[in-house]
């Protein structure tokens, strides 16, 4: 981990540390620790936001940090067929493989790096399987799952895909090079990522080398959070604790600050976080298990659509 890095960090665009006598840094309001779990047909995970109060979350419905497991042969797990309505699922995926199909023919492969990027609008049947080579050698498996909401005007729209490759992805540096950003959506310091959304949102995967630090620009109009994948770190100007599968929600201002421990462990060298952050909707929301509306009326049309088979059927 990761799976898409350079060499040398200075090779790469910068992007520049604000000017603190002209910026504001966000405050870190609270920390919290991911319970842990089980999804699909078994496969662990950490729920990211679970114990973060929804106000704070505002474009963003759950994320959860599928492993770190390293499977034995005959132990990787993926998920069976389920439905989805009115928002978007984003599937980052750091180590490993898994293929992904839906009820309208469509599907693909994600390797290490990659990002499926899935508008589940109208409604979509879904599944996602480890490919069968996996299966049956085991090897190293690691993501997160982001749900992210859509505004009422683009619940039913039709459902599509962006498979974002690990090469596309916009990878970009901190001046002094301690810091590797890569940009799956959104924008950062003139920079663009690919991924298109519905809700202005960014979202990235950072690596900070040990005892490095890096500061970087935020829009005012989005919420921030951040959450660790692996090591040990501050976050805020105020230095405030922050290690693996703990997520820390920011105040407003313009910038974040977070920086790296000079000791990590051997396995993770360095302090690997997604950073993430969006423009609030400010909606109702009606949630039931794969289903985000924003009425109950709505949430029993879509059971009522799931069940009549409005949404398609499983494609063997």
């Amino acid at each position: 981990m990761p799976a898409v890095t350079v060499d040398n960090p200075l090779t790469l665009p910068r992007v520049a540390t604000p000017d603190p006598a002209v910026t504001t840094s966000r405050p870190v309001l609270t920390v919290v620790t991911a319970p842990e779990g089980f999804e699909g047909e078994g496969f662990p995970v950490r729920r990211a936001f679970a114990k973060i109060n929804t106000k704070y979350l505002d474009p963003f419905i759950m994320m959860d940090q599928m492993g770190e497991v390293d499977y034995g042969a005959g132990e990787p797990k993926g998920t069976p067929w389920h439905p989805h309505r009115g928002f978007e699922t984003v599937t980052y995926l750091i180590d490993g493989e898994f293929i992904h199909k839906d009820s309208h023919g469509g599907g693909g492969h994600l390797g290490g790096g990659d990002t499926q990027w899935m508008t589940a609008g109208s409604g979509i049947l879904h599944i996602e399987t480890p490919p069968e080579s996996l299966v049956m050698t085991g090897g190293l498996f690691h993501g997160i799952q982001l749900w992210v909401n859509l505004p009422a005007a683009d619940k039913m729209v039709a459902p599509r895909y962006q498979d974002i490759h690990g090469g596309h992805v916009k990878l970009l540096s901190t001046p002094d090079g301690g810091g590797i950003l890569r940009l799956i959506a959104g924008e950062m310091g003139g920079h663009q990522g690919p991924g298109m959304t519905h809700t202005p949102i960014t979202l990235l995967h950072a690596t900070v080398t040990p005892g490095a630090k890096i500061t970087i620009p935020w829009r005012q109009d989005f919420n921030a959070l951040a959450y660790v994948l692996n090591g040990d770190g501050t976050v805020g100007s105020e230095g405030r604790p922050i290690r693996t599968g703990q997520a820390a929600v920011f105040g407003e201002g313009d910038t974040l600050t977070i920086a790296a421990d000079a000791k990590q462990d051997s396995r993770h060298p360095n302090l690997d976080v997604i950073i993430l952050g969006g423009q609030p909707i400010r909606e109702p929301v009606a949630w039931y298990g794969p289903f985000v509306m924003n009425s109950h009326r709505e949430l029993e049309q879509a059971m009522r659509d799931f069940q009549s088979g409005a949404f398609g059927h499983p494609i063997d």
